[in-house]
């Protein structure tokens, strides 16, 4: 996040777009809507009619995969209309008169073509948006878990420079991070591209700084593997041994079958988990890790603040720390490592990542946490990003055309799935499935479809529906809804008895990697 998370208690004005905040981020939800019932508005861009839909002052129910001609659209008018804030971009920014080339192209009437929104909808909310001092945009997966993830994210920060809602209090660019330290792993390096900070493989002098702080010769400037290219790596056979934590892609990656047979092709399959996962039962050999409860160590949230946890009791059995088998099976394997406890971990951290080095573990023990860049130890930590300068002075508009869906509906498969999760339960179930009270508020698989379609294919409520891809089929009970769109059918991942990622398309983000989770073509049935 561009911004913190108390900051949301005094914005003005809330864009959320591929959000569903009050499901997925409840504390973050509650805020937006304490806010928005003291006076603040309400833009809600999503397909789905949402619970936070109910709190909208304008909801855009958008097409599934046009949210670049939205935003385009929303510049469109703001700049039509001369709303945007003429001083910011000629101050703060570079690039404007490219971007105001391409979303010239993005009339109303053009955008409502694309995506289905109506022109006088999209009016209301440019203007809305733009006219209004603290304007902050909460984005999550829905934005990018697209081929054009990337694309998605940088059309956002044009809509937010160009109407100056950046680098001051209560505006911004907010991500809402799918578990509780993405953050965290991404700043720490669990990118093929970076060491910690975003400092780049291939930069030489960052190389030789972490061969120095780390005692080796010799690291790859070469660019790793994101985790679909490894799945493909692994299916060709050029990817032999495979080291998973905390993770499942046996449920949680797309075309599940693909997935199931890279896993199967690889020699050594390693599986470092709390539980015995779907992906855990293939393993070759399962290292017991402790969870949350059992260990010391930080997290870092999505509002980038690092906070301490500490462990509240033993682990069970043979499970350790994850920097315990970690450092364990490298000493092992000829790389020995000697960290005492993780505060001596932290301290390595603060040497070689600039905007953590005063994030001490003395600080942190003292305090509810400290949000980066924090230089030094003097330093209170930065709860908004951006406000005199960007990191590399200007901000640079990135203009991006809209790009449809990689497989969109046709008249084999007429149907888009898109995926998600649910109040009640969490990815791939591996932890909140052993919680009987959420397993009794939910503990089957359900597809939502739309009570047009349900009537036009003789679907009942919860009967069995047979839905198909080009990948694999499924049956699950339907749920009929008004949620959902026509054409638009919804569902999680939750649930091994019925994987829906056996459905969904690997095509993925070129720059990200990130598949798109949001939209592929189906088609149903009603089972006999």
């Amino acid at each position: 996040m561009t911004n913190s998370i108390n900051e949301i208690d005094d914005a003005e004005l809330f864009l959320v777009t591929g959000s569903n905040t009050t499901e997925q981020h409840p504390l973050i939800g509650t805020r937006v809507i304490n806010a928005v019932e003291r006076g603040a508005k309400l833009i809600l861009i999503d397909p789905r009619r949402i619970p936070l839909a109910t709190y909208a002052h304008v909801h855009l129910r958008h097409n599934i995969g046009t949210d670049v001609a939205v935003l385009n659209g929303l510049m469109n008018i703001i700049i039509e209309e001369g709303l945007y804030d003429k001083e910011y971009v000629e101050t703060r920014t570079e690039g404007f008169e490219g971007l105001k080339k391409t979303v010239s192209r993005y009339t109303p009437r053009v955008v409502e073509q694309i995506s289905g929104i109506d022109a006088r909808d999209l009016a209301l909310a440019a203007r809305e948006y733009a006219k209004t001092g603290k304007s902050m945009i909460l984005y999550a997966m829905g934005i990018t878990q697209h081929t054009t993830g990337t694309d998605n994210v940088k059309t956002c920060a044009n809509l937010a420079m160009l109407t100056g809602h950046v680098g001051k209090p209560s505006t911004g660019v907010n991500p809402l991070r799918g578990q509780n330290n993405v953050q965290g792993a991404c700043d720490m390096g669990g990118l093929p591209v970076v060491y910690t900070a975003y400092q780049k493989v291939g930069d030489a002098p960052v190389k030789s700084r972490f061969e120095e702080a780390w005692g080796v010769g010799g690291l790859d400037e070469a660019p790793g593997l994101t985790i679909t290219t490894m799945m493909e790596a692994a299916d060709r056979g050029d990817l032999k041994a495979l080291y998973v934590m905390g993770e499942n892609p046996l449920l949680s990656d797309p075309d599940v079958k693909h997935i199931e047979r890279a896993l199967s092709n690889l020699d050594f399959l390693v599986v470092q988990d709390i539980f015995l996962s779907e992906t855990a039962r293939l393993a070759d050999v399962v290292l017991p890790a402790a969870c949350f409860a059992e260990k010391t160590g930080t997290y870092t949230n999505t509002e980038r603040r690092v906070q301490l946890a500490r462990k509240a009791v033993e682990p069970p059995g043979s499970a350790r720390a994850d920097w315990e088998i970690i450092q364990e099976v490298c000493s092992r394997a000829g790389y020995p490592m000697h960290y005492a406890d993780p505060s001596e971990i932290m301290a390595e951290i603060n040497r070689v990542t600039p905007s953590y080095a005063g994030i001490t573990y003395d600080r942190l023990e003292r305090s509810y946490g400290l949000s980066w860049p924090c230089p030094n130890e003097e330093h209170p930590g930065t709860a908004y990003l951006h406000k005199d300068r960007f990191t590399k002075g200007l901000g640079s508009f990135l203009p991006r055309d809209f790009k449809p869906l990689a497989e969109p509906p046709d008249t084999e498969y007429d149907f888009i799935l898109t995926t998600g999760r649910i109040y009640f339960q969490y990815h791939t179930g591996t932890m909140s499935r052993q919680v009987d009270i959420l397993e009794r508020e939910a503990s089957e698989p359900l597809i939502e479809i739309n009570p047009e379609d349900a009537r036009r294919l003789g679907i009942k409520n919860r009967e069995l529906v047979e839905i198909s891809s080009r990948r694999g089929v499924l049956r699950v009970r339907a749920e009929i809804t008004d949620r959902v769109p026509r054409k638009v059918v919804f569902s999680t991942f939750h649930f091994h008895e019925a994987p829906v990622n056996i459905l969904t398309n690997p095509a993925h983000d070129p720059v990200s990697g990130i598949p798109e989770y949001k939209g592929c073509a189906v088609r149903l049935r009603r089972c006999a």
